[in-house]
């Protein structure tokens, strides 16, 4: 499989790393510095685009990858508001998309963890909610994508709670997200249900950048040669 990285810092360099152990072919590389490379022409040489750069850029790279017919696996968080644009421009080309908050393979299966214990705990009003996230200080985005996804899990399962809100909540049908930025994190995300008596909580903390950048390329190896719109339970069969 040919890959085109759309963004090659830290965590487009460990995509590349897997994919070549994987062995497949790195054809493109864009940076900053690079970006008029990012041409239809060197575009449609990859079979895939790998995606990984920041909330203010995602939807242009996106958009030119399906715009010259790749498909595209997209990790930058942030940009929700133009997630549903892409999707029809992948449906449009006939092409792939797939966008995930979290390529881990671990905090995929943490989302269906989350998403049973908030069934569980819809009938258990002495038990308040919080989610607490720490990530890297290089993280823009906050709370992160992988938070506001487990956030949103939680009230499509949970009639008791209808918003999340950023640090505090404010009412009791609320609950909060608290984002930390530390040096050298790669990212922790904890859910929370507490009570006078006793606190349920499931954590998960990831200890480098491997598995989110494994989780890309087998999501890439996924969605090549296909056309649709796609999620990280369809690569993981869960």
């Amino acid at each position: 499989m040919k890959i085109a990285l759309i963004g090659y810092g830290k965590m487009g360099q460990a995509i590349e790393q897997i994919a070549l152990q994987r062995g497949h072919e790195v054809v493109l590389r864009i940076r900053t510095a690079n970006k008029h490379e990012m041409t239809p022409e060197n575009l449609s040489k990859a079979d895939v685009a790998i995606e990984f750069t920041k909330p203010e850029a995602a939807r242009e790279n996106v958009m030119h990858c399906l715009n010259a017919g790749v498909a595209v696996v997209c990790g930058t968080t942030g940009w929700n508001e133009h997630v549903d644009e892409a999707k029809a421009k992948a449906l449009t080309k006939n092409t792939a998309f797939l966008q995930a908050s979290n390529f881990s393979i671990g905090v995929n299966i943490f989302f269906e963890v989350n998403k049973r214990l908030a069934a569980l705990m819809e009938d258990q009003p002495d038990y308040e909610i919080s989610i607490e996230e720490t990530h890297h200080t290089q993280k823009k985005d906050a709370p992160s994508g992988t938070a506001i996804t487990l956030a949103e899990q939680i009230l499509d399962n949970m009639t008791r709670k209808k918003r999340w809100e950023k640090e505090q909540a404010s009412g009791s049908e609320a609950f909060p997200i608290i984002a930390h930025r530390i040096e050298n994190v790669p990212g922790t995300h904890n859910v929370k249900y507490s009570s006078g008596i006793d606190d349920i909580e499931i954590i998960h903390t990831a200890h480098n950048r491997e598995g989110f950048a494994r989780g890309a390329v087998l999501a890439a190896e996924f969605v090549a040669g296909k056309s649709g719109v796609f999620q990280m339970k369809d690569v993981l069969g869960i």
